[in-house]
């Protein structure tokens, strides 16, 4: 599968797809909104960061405790019972007077059930599309999530101009519940993909497996770790020019479609796999730039450019699902999905810390310089393994009973 009209012709993609959209513009608005909400309250860098990133950080108890559900749940039921939970605590983000202790424990509610939510749409969208189809399909979500944010942020942001942060939010919820409708309506109710009631034991018993392969190993500390630090320093755009953040998360959204258009539709598959290090490299290296403190239409311009670089988290789905069994699809995305939010609300937090005890673009700085080492260091790590016949280097497959295989290229595709 080559072509967009091919994808767009296939049975319940295009719900699914307008469901995923409507979902990014209710997370896009009423992040900022919340960001702004919380940062003219307290005048904190930290406080801002963390109530716009902070719900990434409940993904990790998250995956502990739910994700064998991402495979053991109606899909359909489940994704539109998620919107419908995020539209109800994003309304309650709106009530006024509401103690900041109180905002931060909706965002970590949010934040758990999200956890379920991404290892849920990544398994559908197997069962949706052809294997073949996978890195186009992702990568349509992927630049429709970056045009959303594009003009979510730049509304959410002229909204901010002549409205409160609170009608924000309000919108934001109406945008969950519609998700939630098309979901409902547009998508074919589907009995679970493996057999068994979700539980504790079972997300460990699976994690662990996921876990216990080095191939995948180091595919989800590159997922994970080098973009998680840069969304660190996306969580500094409120604190470092309030009055453009918009601007400066909309030109990341576009420099992010740009990106994902490139990989999933232009790069031919057998050269995706040779793009992560690169595009990784890309993603970190303007914002060290940061540290001069450029004015707002230089930083827009930098962070357009950097976010170019997410195009690498493509590759790299491909590659995990090129390494994981069919019935494993929904947990092993949903487990990246997890790892990698939670990474970010930790880096949001480390990047809000720097930034208070320095400034934001210092942070800034600091965790392009951080990105930067995690991505050479899995680069240097991954070529201990072997090299395949296009000439990539990945370390050697083996396979739960302890036989060995070459590692191939990226294949079989998800999310």
């Amino acid at each position: 599968m080559r072509s967009y009209r091919e994808l767009f012709r296939t049975p319940e993609f295009t719900p699914f797809f307008l469901a995923s959209a409507a979902q990014g513009a209710a997370l896009t608005i009423g992040g900022l909104a919340l960001a702004t909400q919380v940062y003219r309250a307290t005048d904190s860098p930290l406080l801002s960061a963390v109530s716009m990133f902070g719900p990434q950080l409940a993904q990790m108890l998250g995956a502990t405790f739910l994700l064998s559900g991402a495979d053991r749940l109606p899909p359909r039921a489940t994704l539109s019972t998620i919107s419908l939970a995020f539209a109800g605590c994003t309304a309650l983000l709106a009530l006024p007077g509401l103690p900041i202790g109180a905002v931060f424990g909706l965002v970590f509610l949010q934040g758990l059930i999200a956890s379920l939510g991404g290892g849920v749409t990544g398994g559908l969208l197997t069962e949706i599309l052809p294997k073949d189809g996978f890195v186009l399909g992702r990568s349509v979500f992927n630049m429709v999530f970056g045009l959303v944010q594009v003009v979510g942020f730049a509304a959410g942001g002229a909204l901010l101009a002549v409205v409160s942060p609170r009608t924000c939010l309000l919108l934001s919820a109406a945008l969950y519940a519609t998700a939630s409708l098309v979901t409902r309506l547009g998508l074919t109710a589907r009995p679970p993909r493996s057999s068994g009631r979700p539980s504790v034991s079972a997300t460990w018993r699976t994690n662990a497996l996921l876990w216990s392969s080095r191939p995948r190993r180091l595919t989800y500390l590159g997922m994970w770790l080098p973009n998680g630090l840069i969304v660190g320093c996306e969580s500094l755009y409120v604190s470092y020019d309030s009055g453009a953040a918009g601007v400066l998360f909309a030109c990341a959204a576009l420099g992010m479609f740009a990106g994902d258009l490139t990989v999933g539709r232009l790069v031919p598959p057998a050269l995706r796999p040779r793009l992560p290090v690169p595009l990784l490299l890309l993603l970190a290296t303007p914002y060290l730039l940061f540290a001069l403190r450029p004015a707002t239409p230089w930083a827009a311009l930098t962070v357009c450019v950097a976010s170019v670089g997410f195009g690498a988290t493509l590759a790299q789905q491909e590659r995990l699902m090129a390494l994981t069994p069919d019935e494993l699809a929904g947990h092993a995305l949903g487990l990246r999905a997890a790892g990698m939010l939670t990474m970010q609300g930790v880096a949001a937090a480390l990047a809000g810390t720097v930034a208070q005890l320095t400034s934001p673009g210092t942070a800034m700085t600091v965790m392009a310089v951080a990105s930067l080492a995690v991505t050479l260091t899995l680069a240097v790590a991954g070529r201990g393994g072997v090299r395949d016949a296009r000439g990539e280097f990945f370390p050697p497959r083996r396979h739960p009973d302890g036989r060995h295989n070459e590692g191939t290229g990226a294949s079989a595709p998800r999310n």
